[in-house]
């Protein structure tokens, strides 16, 4: 939970800051109540920790840490596919994360970029393309062992789920936009299969996908993704904008949102955990966060060296691209 001093602080904060832009001691009772109000009435509470834990705590076949399995495993299989799946589960995986996406026609299924261009034979957005033309598609085409497992098909979101519940793997979907599409399918998900509730969560970078989610299924354990500086800057640490101006801005508004993150938004949203750029992790990060009952767990932990120390020294899940071998991250 928020500890009581953290409130005190952040409220503080906003009191001092708006009474220095205003000169207003009145005006800055008034937005400061006002806001502490709006977060009483409209947060969420997280689920039971008993849930959460079953989630983000599973027994690993190893008896360490949870590790999940970037889009099934990238590295070791065409990724969200009902293979990657059945591969992850093969290789000790606790988990699979999974990327939700919609055709045309509306159907839901398994991709992580907006076009198909990188992972299959075929080209243009998922939005563009209807389910029919989808399932022509082969999954496996541009895969570095695209030989040894021939022809793979896009999955929908209820294959793959029906796959993970038959493997008993933990799920986590990864939402990256179309709010209410992804709510109003993984909603039906959760209510087709009950087990969803203590075997799976749903993340996304975006608070409003994961406030949307709560609000429709306040059962439901969630995540917010986060990497620091991403506003401004591109997966491999390269600025975003060409203008100075442009960089300048968006790196204010990462700030922003890394206070937002950490002290409000979680809260508000009532998350059970917090997915977290692997690059960024310490001891204190981690017990920071367990103060205040969220769980960390990072990402993509992709090296025999990040891995150990993920398991003996933070003791906490990552998601990796390969159970199998080092290898590059894929964003």
């Amino acid at each position: 939970m928020l500890q009581l001093g953290d409130e005190v602080v952040y409220f503080s904060a906003v009191f001092l800051l708006v009474m220095l832009g205003t000169r207003s001691a009145a005006g800055a009772s008034l937005l400061t109540a006002c806001l502490y109000v709006f977060m009483v009435m409209f947060r969420f509470p997280p689920v039971p920790a008993d849930q959460a834990g079953r989630v983000l705590r599973p027994r690993a076949p190893s008896g360490g840490v949870p590790v999940v399995a970037h889009r099934g495993g990238s590295h070791d299989a065409p990724e969200n596919t009902l293979t990657a799946i059945r591969e992850a589960s093969r290789n000790g995986a606790t988990g699979v994360e999974l990327d939700l996406s919609f055709t045309t026609d509306g159907v839901a299924v398994l991709m992580h970029d907006e076009t198909v261009d990188r992972t299959t034979n075929g080209s243009g957005p998922v939005s563009k393309l209807q389910f029919v033309q989808l399932k022509r598609l082969d999954a496996a085409a541009r895969h570095r062992l695209k030989d040894k497992f021939s022809v793979e098909k896009v999955p929908t979101l209820q294959e793959a789920v029906q796959e993970c519940i038959k493997h008993q793997l933990t799920i986590f979907f990864d939402v990256k936009g179309q709010p209410d599409k992804a709510v109003s399918a993984l909603h039906e998900m959760y209510k087709k299969f009950p087990v969803l509730y203590n075997s799976s969560i749903v993340s996304s970078f975006e608070p409003k996908v994961i406030y949307k989610m709560r609000q429709t299924n306040p059962s439901v354990v969630t995540a917010l993704t986060h990497r620091p500086w991403r506003l401004s800057r591109f997966d491999d640490g390269t600025p975003r904008s060409v203008s100075t101006w442009g960089q300048l801005w968006t790196g204010v508004l990462d700030v922003l949102l890394d206070w937002a993150h950490h002290h409000i938004l979680w809260k508000l949203c009532g998350v059970s955990a917090i997915l977290v750029q692997k690059d960024f992790l310490s001891l204190d990060y981690v017990q920071y966060w367990a103060e205040r009952g969220v769980e960390v767990v990072g990402w993509t932990v992709n090296t025999a060296v990040e891995k150990d120390y993920y398991q003996n020294l933070l003791k906490i899940g990552y998601i990796t691209d390969s159970l199998l071998e080092d290898c590059d991250s894929h964003y």
